[in-house]
């Protein structure tokens, strides 16, 4: 079997197929939730705390002062970022959150599997099925603890 038909074969079955589909709609996702978080909720932040920008907390390695971070950049400074880290960080709690909720509302639809209670066992001698209440195989008539 040559090569190209094993890999047609292992990209055509279903579960590489669904794979591939969970992570194009998660990036689309992603981005819709960064966007969410850049756009919307990280301003509210802002306002709330009082101007601060989020994107604009760092810590310049060079030891001098830029009043932005795109400053810093065009310096050429070396940066520690910790104010995008704590956007990334936003980004992944809401993503996990969604995320989250919408398994819970699927796993809500899925047809709840009903258990089956046993009504019988197998006598230990002749192996006839017999009620589980049983104290005597009706088939042989032996005692059954």
């Amino acid at each position: 079997m040559s090569v190209f038909k094993e890999f047609k074969e292992f990209a055509m079955k279903g579960n590489v197929v669904d794979l591939a589909t969970g992570v194009i709609i998660g990036t689309a996702f992603g981005k819709i939730v960064s966007s969410l978080v850049n756009d919307i909720i990280m301003p509210l932040i802002s306002v709330v705390t009082g101007k601060i920008d989020f994107t604009n907390l760092f810590i310049s390695l060079d030891g001098q002062k830029y009043a932005t971070l795109q400053m810093a950049k065009e310096a050429g400074a070396a940066t520690l970022n910790y104010g995008v880290f704590l956007t990334n960080i936003l980004d992944f709690i809401i993503i996990a959150w969604a995320i989250f909720i919408m398994i819970k509302q699927i796993n809500r639809f899925k047809k709840s599997e009903t258990i089956v209670e046993v009504t019988t066992k197998n006598c230990p001698y002749c192996q006839s099925s017999i009620h589980i209440k049983a104290v005597k195989c009706p088939h042989c008539t032996s005692k059954i603890d």
